[in-house]
């Protein structure tokens, strides 16, 4: 068939890689496009927005394929599929690396872990760069680093009508300021360029304890983590432990809390800072020491292969009161199975520094960002971990700090959701969005509506 200069891979449902080119890591979206061009440089995106524009063809945009709405797929239309495009150049002296949209955080960690540097980005290393990114990006180097969008000094962006630009703060500064949370909906970005932070060798890893001392130890991290110190990090979470080495077996399956540490600090005064921890909590595992930076960013990585069934939800929260943490714990005891979980990430330190009105991202002022997460390898269990996390969710929601979520952490929970997510900038971004997306070309996303 005769695509009217559509380039890059062109995959139809006939052809025998269609199934594979359409899954995604949410093993719950099943969905079925029209088209999927897998794309290789800047031209095939080019092309691809060209072309569904004059067919008017519905498009998504998928990079790593990690979103849990599933938001990188659509029906009957076409997917621009980023996957391929991995190219980088990375200035060591400098300190920055542009990479092409296609890349998962391992493969960027590889990279920079080369040079003795590293991004601040998320906690799995089979996330993908770009949809991380535009939606904030959050992990284990915010309080040193801030989010990933505050080391973003440049986009490369394809417009809906083809036309490329570059956006920085000299350069389609309103763009540039929408792309750092607003998510994909103003363009598919084909070039990043990042600021790196020196970082090789930490001291971190899980630390867990048994629930009943759940209350006690949630209660020392508040304040243990409450703290100047931007090198100290920890997110909070309540877990499953493990049935395999290295987790001794005699705890094997068991709910418990932990935290998983990173402290970026000297090495030589890692195990002053973290005695008053073991003194005072008496962990059941420590797996806490040296290890590389990249080793931290992808632990958990084998334990959430692609394609198993997820389900989230998640809230801000700026205090934990005593009927909120019996809500968790209770919630905690009944995890359904090794893979679902909570994490409470710490919204703090040079995330603080910046304020709300100079990115998209509006929450910079609260506490943590809680998710909540169902998972399971079996589809016979999808509706277990959904109301699992739903109701978990319900119930704390009296205690969350705004309407809004994290907007890579949030399924398709409609219109007023996204907005309170984006509090006082959603006006502002409506303004970008009518000013280079008018039509609502790109809309399979947490979709900002022009006016």
């Amino acid at each position: 068939m005769n695509y009217q200069n559509l380039t890059g891979q062109v995959i139809e449902p006939k052809d025998p890689d269609y199934d594979e080119a359409r899954s995604i890591y949410n093993g719950m979206i099943d969905k079925k496009p029209s088209l999927i061009v897998i794309c290789k440089n800047t031209e095939d995106v080019v092309n691809a927005v060209n072309y569904a524009r004059k067919n008017n063809l519905e498009v998504s945009i998928k990079g790593g394929g990690h979103n849990g709405a599933g938001l990188s797929l659509v029906d009957d239309g076409l997917v621009i599929d980023l996957s391929e495009m991995k190219g980088y150049d990375i200035d060591a002296q400098a300190k920055t690396i542009r990479v092409d949209p296609g890349f998962t955080l391992a493969e960027i960690g590889i990279i920079t872990s080369e040079h003795g540097l590293y991004l601040p980005f998320g906690i799995n290393g089979t996330t993908g760069i770009s949809g991380l990114t535009l939606g904030g990006g959050l992990g284990y180097l915010s309080r040193k680093g801030g989010l990933t969008i505050d080391n973003l000094s440049e986009c490369k962006v394809v417009l809906a009508n083809g036309d490329v630009v570059t956006a920085n703060e000299d350069s389609h500064p309103d763009l540039f300021w929408a792309l750092r949370g607003g998510g994909g909906n103003f363009g598919v970005v084909v070039s990043f360029e990042f600021k790196l932070l020196p970082v090789a060798t930490i001291y971190g890893g899980p630390m867990i304890w048994e629930m009943d001392d759940a209350e006690k130890t949630f209660r020392f991290y508040e304040d243990f983590t409450d703290t100047d110190n931007h090198d100290l990090y920890g997110f909070y979470a309540f877990l499953t432990v493990p049935p395999a080495a290295p987790f001794p077996e005699e705890h094997w399956n068991k709910r418990v809390c932990g935290v998983v540490w990173n402290y970026t600090g000297p090495l030589e005064k890692a195990e002053a800072v973290f005695r008053p921890v073991r003194e005072k909590t008496n962990p059941i595992i420590d797996f806490v020491g040296e290890m590389p930076m990249q080793q931290l960013n992808t632990l958990f990585d084998d334990m959430f292969p692609k394609g198993m069934q997820w389900y989230w939800r998640a809230h801000y929260m700026n205090e934990v009161p005593a009927e909120a943490l019996d809500i968790n714990i209770k919630f905690g005891k009944a995890i359904p199975n090794v893979h679902s979980t909570t994490h409470f990430y710490p919204i703090d330190g040079k995330v603080h520094e910046i304020a709300n009105d100079e990115t998209a991202w509006a929450n910079r002022g609260v506490r943590w960002a809680q998710v909540i997460v169902g998972v399971d390898p079996d589809p016979e269990n999808a509706q277990r971990i959904t109301d699992w996390c739903k109701n978990y969710y319900d119930e704390l929601k009296p205690y969350a700090a705004n309407q809004g979520a994290y907007v890579n952490f949030m399924m398709n929970e409609g219109q007023g959701r996204i907005k309170s997510s984006y509090k006082e900038n959603y006006k502002r971004l409506v303004d970008v969005k009518t000013k280079y997306d008018p039509d609502n070309f790109f809309h399979i996303n947490q979709n900002i509506k022009p006016s």
